[in-house]
């Protein structure tokens, strides 16, 4: 490494996994042409890793949040590129945080033209803030991680249903002061692969209402994809829903049949295998393989939105290879209108994919969907999809505040 050049990862090395930093590098020549990398590994084992070309100013520095890369994993003016352009070095991987408790260690490093080494520093992107704890649940049907916040409340409860066990999501929204039990969609027994059942939820829900520090009268809920339709089935079946986030959802239930009190309350619609789409990369579209929801044979699989009395935040995007996510949320919308419901409000990013996530981890555009077992697209043009998730974290934060309406006497009750 040269003595001489400097890199700069500001306010300081170490910053909330949610938080953006600034990058800069000092002590180059005057116009000197550097590889500026990142590399990461995510809970699985899984590397990801990103490059980017920038040519110093007249005093030999590099700003990433004034300086364009010319080339490499992005082009233009990206200040958090290199974290959000970082690809898998094994194809169709999402990145994954399965424990928040350990931040995400990212290495930074500037490189000469020919590759040599000029400097490096470790970024630590914590996940959870001082006095935050975590405690995973394993009680009933539980199978969980509970985020609570320091401090003692009375705090707002989300139940956060990811698709598959994720802990990047509610973690972060715990130091936004949620308490925030995160239940996955596909757990690890493996017990709802042909059949949901909504009573394991609302057990989940009722366990996360009763926690000493909740101070909601209901729960919020966050969620995206197949989590959607559990989430939008507790609105509409189970008492104590106040608001949810629905990010891509479908306006029917897919896949799985849904069970409540031991009966069957939602069919389900299928994907149609001959209408997927193989790509070069081994991955397959399957936006146009869903069923029509809105067929007279799909009727059953329609949820009843209109008998919640949540508020709901609808999040969509333009360019989802999943599934006509905006079509889906067009229906619900005129749904809840037909009902004499404005208890809603939408949300569009035009260029951003499916999977939506917290800002700053690297986009995935393709992985194992658990839902028709096999590897997918899921869309986004890289420069849109990081906007969209910056938007909308700030946008779902600002909607749970707002209405999950928190009772310090009813805390109080509990104790």
């Amino acid at each position: 490494m040269s003595s001489q050049v400097r890199l700069k990862l500001l306010p300081s090395i170490k910053c909330m996994f949610d938080e953006p930093i600034q990058v800069k590098v000092a002590g180059l020549r005057p116009r000197q042409v550097v590889n500026m990398r990142a590399k990461l590994t995510d809970d699985k084992g899984v590397v990801f890793s990103s490059s980017a070309t920038y040519r110093a100013d007249g005093s030999g520095e590099v700003d990433l949040k004034r300086d364009p890369s010319l080339g490499g994993s992005y082009v233009g003016v990206e200040p958090m590129g290199l974290l959000c352009s970082m690809r898998p070095h094994t194809m169709h991987k999402i990145y994954l945080k399965t424990n928040a408790i350990n931040p995400q260690v990212v290495k930074f490093s500037v490189h000469e033209e020919e590759g040599r080494l000029l400097a490096e520093m470790m970024n630590e992107r914590l996940l959870m803030r001082d006095g935050v704890t975590r405690v995973p649940v394993n009680e009933g049907n539980i199978r969980g991680v509970l985020f609570t916040p320091p401090g003692k409340g009375p705090f707002p409860a989300v139940l956060d249903l990811p698709t598959s066990v994720s802990e990047a999501r509610p973690s972060l929204l715990a130091n936004k002061g949620f308490v925030v039990l995160s239940v996955a969609v596909y757990n690890k027994k493996g017990d709802n692969i042909t059949e949901t059942h909504l009573d394991h939820f609302e057990e989940a829900m009722n366990f996360l209402k009763q926690q000493p520090k909740v101070g909601s009268k209901g729960v919020g809920i966050m969620s995206r994809c197949k989590g959607s339709n559990i989430g939008l089935a507790l609105a509409a079946f189970v008492p104590g829903v106040e608001a949810i986030v629905c990010m891509n959802a479908c306006n029917a239930n897919v896949v799985t049949p849904l069970y409540y009190k031991k009966r069957q309350i939602l069919s389900s619609i299928l994907f149609d295998e001959s209408k997927f789409i193989p790509t070069e990369s081994g991955a397959i579209i399957i936006k146009d393989a869903l069923e029509d929801p809105l067929a007279e044979k799909n009727k059953g699989s329609l949820i009843p939105i209109e008998r919640a009395k949540s508020h709901f935040l609808f999040a969509v995007v333009g360019d989802d290879l999943n599934w006509d996510s905006e079509a889906y949320m067009d229906e619900m919308v005129v749904r809840l209108k037909h009902h004499g419901k404005e208890n809603f409000e939408t949300v569009f990013y035009p260029g951003a994919g499916h999977m939506l996530e917290p800002p700053y981890a690297p986009h995935c555009p393709s992985s194992f969907n658990a839902g028709v077992g096999k590897r997918v697209l899921w869309g986004g043009e890289p420069k849109a999809h990081i906007a969209a998730e910056i938007h909308l974290w700030k946008k779902i934060q600002d909607f749970f505040k707002t209405h999950l309406s928190c009772d310090a006497a009813q805390t109080k009750a509990k104790l």
